[in-house]
């Protein structure tokens, strides 16, 4: 078991070293509130570690209990969080479209429609930033971002508390999972609680590297060589969650009529973070379609023959994007079944009865 994984870490780290970005971006100002750095930093250090998902890290500030568990996942099921109480937290992450919503972009109340696509929530516990362009630390942090979107949830937390407030059963349940009445803290931990037992792991892959030969098909097993070797997608999908938790400018086309998104840049400020955007995990990917930041891919094959292809274009573009003219069309299959391969046990997710 252990050689197998170090094994596949040589492979990963030979492609990374003579390939790779450099440091870590710029991360966005660090909340006093909710430091993310007692989140990730307290994980083996990727790429290099390339072992088993281990538990989710808990911070110190918001310790798991299974009472505010469970209340973070009531509230993450309840649309009164939403200014017209039609729209909840799963409303856009919905368990059976693997923690998204099947559509390429986000749907907000009154049917407004996002830029960008609703990523999945399977291990968001083990990333380094939330969203897209990385503009939340934590977990909590995150949770209130959607909530006071004008064109998600579009909520104001102030009358957000006083609508809950009016609910004795949240009343009741957050006096005894915190002492107080609802806050917006309290809102934030419990979902982020909630949040961090979404966990897509035990998948075939996984299985295969602890030993069991026969968890990988053989045409896994030659997309798995596909991965770390012609493809080197480990370039920037590597550690136990398979990414890198930096950003990346893919070099899309440029669509008329489309405004050009902005990503890491609108965080920082730093002109080279033009257009780049957070590597997604590839846990349960094939769960979580449509795909990248906008949702433009309806499927695994799209992403991979976008990779193959790399065709020019005048956007930013990761200098290790280039074409992947060996891949034959059995490579490419075959990746795409790895990929499939790294799906978990399926999660049974049933949504509670909202208090009264």
């Amino acid at each position: 078991m252990k050689r197998r994984w170090m094994l596949f870490g040589l492979i990963a780290f030979l492609f990374l070293f003579l390939g790779s970005e450099g440091p870590l971006h710029a991360r966005p100002k660090k909340s006093d509130k909710y430091p993310p750095e007692t989140l990730f930093d307290t994980l083996p250090n990727p790429p290099f570690n390339l072992h088993p998902l281990l538990a989710p890290p808990i911070p110190p500030y918001n310790l798991q209990t299974p009472a505010k568990v469970a209340l973070g996942k009531v509230l993450f099921f309840d649309p009164r969080l939403s200014r017209d109480n039609t729209l909840s937290c799963a409303s856009c992450h919905n368990p059976e479209l693997g923690f998204s919503n099947g559509q390429p972009v986000a749907t907000g109340i009154r049917g407004q429609r996002g830029a960008r696509n609703a990523p999945t929530i399977f291990n968001a516990a083990y990333n380094k930033f939330q969203f897209w362009d990385g503009r939340a630390g934590s977990l909590e942090e995150q949770a209130l971002g959607p909530i006071q979107n004008p064109i998600e949830m579009g909520e104001e937390l102030d009358h957000l508390t006083q609508k809950l407030n009016a609910v004795p059963g949240y009343v009741a349940a957050f006096r005894s999972v915190f002492g107080t009445g609802v806050t917006a803290d309290g809102i934030a931990q419990a979902i982020a609680s909630f949040e961090r037992t979404i966990l897509s792991n035990n998948s075939p892959f996984d299985r295969y590297m602890a030993g069991d030969d026969n968890a990988l098909t053989p045409t896994a097993l030659h997309g798995l060589r596909i991965f770390n070797e012609k493809a080197k997608c480990v370039t920037c999908h590597n550690g136990p969650n398979f990414t890198d938790n930096q950003f990346h400018a893919l070099g899309f086309q440029r669509r008329p009529g489309v405004a050009i998104d902005p990503g890491r840049y609108a965080v920082t400020q730093n002109d080279d973070h033009r257009e780049q955007f957070k590597t997604p995990t590839l846990r349960s990917v094939a769960q979580s379609a449509p795909y990248m930041h906008d949702g433009k891919f309806a499927t695994l094959e799209e992403v991979v023959e976008f990779y193959v292809k790399a065709e020019p274009t005048t956007a930013p573009r990761h200098p290790l994007i280039t074409p992947l003219s060996l891949l034959s069309d059995q490579d490419k299959k075959d990746l795409v079944e790895f990929l499939k391969a790294l799906t978990g046990e399926p999660l049974k997710i049933t949504p509670p009865k909202l208090p009264e």
